[in-house]
């Protein structure tokens, strides 16, 4: 293993372009990946992990920050540099039928990232292409068969092993399993596990399954807006989590019974509030506060900065730990009717405008 961390990320920043506005995709990001580590990105849709996961192979520019890579600037590489990096660097996209040229053979495909490193003897390609379909559970005459004569499963094995023609060190899986269902999703996680126990793999695991990301992965970092809201060992942000958003994210997991469902949403979040950030200037205040069962007047005008907490977690919310003990009291375990947690009383938001009304959504 290398000293210190595989990936470095350093108050990242990735805008985008809405009309005359511009959008902050990834706002003020920073963490580490290391050596043979499984790293959890978790949100809703829109919180920014795909485009976190474009900016570090290059396919979306960088406002602002740093990415580092064994120690060294990837953020802002040429396009022969690039190319090198992607030797050790690789990702498996979420749909296994629209990453898979379909007028190509599955042999043809996975010998295509040798190609383009300039790797070209075809002996040792397809010696490679042989063992890496081994590696993945695929039978050999796999070669020459077309992705279309492959259910979604085998094709997610057949995408896999693509990003590992290359033998890199780190892979991300941008909802790598999302698309399969449950059986075929978990036979894709334990072949993950399998490559990385054998070779000391890095991954960043994009997903918005919870149960999936628990299993997986060391460490998670929670995104909402492209901000971070909480980071923390897997067993700890579920387990016991330190920012609203978090909890929220938990209970809306469905669970078998409707209308315990129904209620553990609404309890974990409150009725959207009157579009004041709309007034406010960008950036000035929580970007969770308008859905926050537990937001106060200080959400609104001070925006909350990351806090270390116990074995290195991260948490940014004004009022941790206080709504945490008013939700679960002060063991920080939960207690008594889960379906129906008992809420902090909501304090109203203050216009942040004088003499000012804005209309309720």
């Amino acid at each position: 293993m290398s000293q210190g961390p595989l990936l470095e990320i350093r108050q990242l920043h990735v805008r985008y372009r809405k009309g005359r506005r511009t959008v902050d995709a990834i706002d003020d990001v920073s963490f580490d990946i290391s050596a043979g580590e499984t790293v959890g990105l978790v949100g809703e849709s829109g919180s920014g992990k795909s485009t976190l996961a474009n900016a570090i192979l290059g396919l979306v520019p960088v406002e602002s920050g740093e990415i580092r890579f064994a120690g060294r600037d990837v953020a802002h590489l040429s396009f022969k540099e690039r190319r090198a990096f992607y030797h050790q660097a690789q990702i498996v996209f979420q749909d296994p039928y629209s990453s898979l040229n379909p007028v190509r053979t599955i042999g043809r495909i996975l010998a295509e990232p040798l190609e383009a490193l300039e790797q070209t003897d075809r002996a040792a390609a397809r010696e490679r292409v042989q063992a890496m379909l081994a590696r993945v559970g695929l039978p050999q005459d796999a070669e020459g068969r077309y992705p279309h004569e492959f259910s979604g499963g085998q094709r997610q094995r057949i995408a896999i092993a693509r990003a590992l023609m290359p033998n890199p060190r780190l892979v991300i899986c941008d909802e790598a399993t999302s698309a399969l269902d449950l059986s075929i999703q978990a036979q894709i996680l334990n072949v993950l596990q399998d490559l990385q126990a054998g070779s000391g793999l890095s991954y960043l695991f994009v997903s918005h399954d919870l149960e999936v990301v628990k299993h997986m992965c060391n460490r998670i970092i929670v995104l909402y807006r492209g901000r971070v809201m909480e980071a923390g060992a897997a067993t700890s942000v579920f387990g016991t989590p330190a920012h609203p958003y978090t909890h929220a994210l938990r209970e809306a997991a469905p669970v078998p019974n409707p209308r315990s469902q129904r209620d553990r949403r609404l309890a974990a979040t409150s009725p959207s509030a009157p579009p004041f950030e709309k007034l406010a200037p960008a950036g000035s205040f929580c970007p969770f506060a308008p859905r926050c069962a537990y937001a106060e007047p200080r959400c609104w005008s001070d925006r909350p900065l990351l806090q270390r907490l116990e074995d290195n977690a991260q948490v940014a919310c004004h009022r941790f730990p206080e709504w945490r003990l008013a939700e679960h009291g002060p063991t920080g375990t939960s207690g008594g009717n889960k379906s129906a947690p008992t809420l902090v009383r909501r304090v109203p938001v203050p216009d942040p405008v004088p003499n000012s009304r804005a209309r309720p959504l």
